[in-house]
């Protein structure tokens, strides 16, 4: 249905989309999900011509959208778009809401249209508040409105850029379920949302947007679950990241202090887990020598595992520095965690070593 291939999008000098490739088929429910900034919501955009691309190509249905002379408006009529934030025309009622693009656009009459509108408004749970006014709503109510009226122009694919964002919790569920319901009935569906569990649950595939391109897609199972590459799995498992560059063995004591008791009440770390993750990094950090440069070290909490892990990354070109597998410093070591994962990391400034390792018997 959909093909997108090397999209772009800039806004003078600032790349949003850089390089986006993907295929959307007929009945796929496609969840977007990825950091603030990513450029999902603009992706979207581009997809119906909200936002002019500044350069590659959209195919729906084998014709190119960015191609001269293309009708435009016809091919924009296969796709509808609900919004964060509602976009209903507040001098009108409910059905008159859902009822205006069939009868301007679509050349309906209005009793036809007006039909079809109470069928769609019952489908969404609004059938008692058609007459009502937008102002007499609340935002998940709204939003379930504006569901309608997409619909009501029988579009191929709808287009969600994130649905839920502008709703208080306890109106997200409902909105949600209506966004469900139409997956059931093979509706194809592009969702931006921040609601992992919903993506997880509704979608055929999901595509993890970060720095302006679709950094990683699979199933919801494989992005979840087994991602494959290391910012979808930062992302995904929601993990918490304290940083510090250590330059040499003087390093600012009081400043470490002070920024990881910062991080670890930030996250709730109990005082065990704090001591065990200090010691074990404090462990390989007696046994680098600063001769080629900084080291980093990384406390990488997970919120959704609630597993604690420190990785470091030695200078460029230093060898690796683990002491014996018998020696007295590698039993500590392992005391601590569930072994040394060692391997390599491709930086700007060359090739790293790297040490992983998992804390053993965290509490949270």
């Amino acid at each position: 249905m959909i093909q997108i291939n090397h999209l772009q999008k800039s806004f003078g000098k600032l790349n949003v989309l850089s390089d986006v490739n993907a295929h959307i088929h007929p009945g796929e429910i496609i969840s977007i999900i990825g950091p603030s900034g990513a450029g999902k919501s603009t992706f979207l955009r581009c997809l119906n011509l909200l936002e002019e691309p500044t350069g590659g190509s959209i195919m729906i249905d084998g014709e190119d959208l960015l191609a001269p002379g293309v009708n435009v408006a016809r091919i924009r009529q296969k796709m509808g778009m609900v919004f964060q934030s509602f976009n209903l025309f507040n001098h009108l009622s409910v059905l008159d809401n859902v009822c205006i693009g069939p009868v301007k656009l679509l050349g309906k009459n209005r009793k036809e249209a007006e039909q079809r509108g109470m069928e769609l408004l019952k489908m969404v749970g609004m059938a008692e508040k058609a007459h009502a006014m937008p102002e007499e709503l609340s935002g998940g109510q709204k939003q379930r409105a504006a569901i309608a009226r997409c619909l009501s122009m029988e579009p191929e694919i709808i287009l969600f850029d994130e649905p839920t964002s502008a709703l208080d919790p306890t109106m997200v569920s409902e909105v949600l379920s209506v966004i469900r319901s139409l997956a059931r009935q093979g509706m194809t569906m592009a969702i931006v949302t921040h609601e992992m569990s919903f993506a997880r649950d509704v979608s055929t595939r999901v595509f993890y947007m970060d720095k302006g391109t679709i950094y990683e897609e699979g199933t919801p199972e494989q992005i979840f679950e087994h991602p494959t590459r290391e910012l979808t799995r930062i992302f995904v498992n929601r993990i918490r990241d304290f940083h510090f560059c250590f330059h040499s063995r003087d390093y600012d004591r009081y400043a470490l202090k002070s920024e990881w008791q910062q991080y670890c009440n930030k996250y709730f770390l109990t005082r065990e887990t704090m001591q065990k993750a200090l010691k074990l990094g404090v462990s390989l950090f007696r046994l680098i020598p600063f001769d080629k440069g900084a080291v980093d070290m990384f406390f990488r909490y997970s919120e959704k595992t609630r597993q604690m892990s420190v990785e470091v990354l030695l200078p460029p070109g230093m060898p690796p520095v683990l002491p014996p597998p018998d020696s007295k410093r590698m039993s500590v070591i392992n005391i601590l965690c569930d072994g040394v994962i060692t391997s390599k990391e491709e930086t700007p400034d060359g090739e790293r070593v790297k040490y992983c390792m998992k804390l053993r018997h965290h509490n949270h």
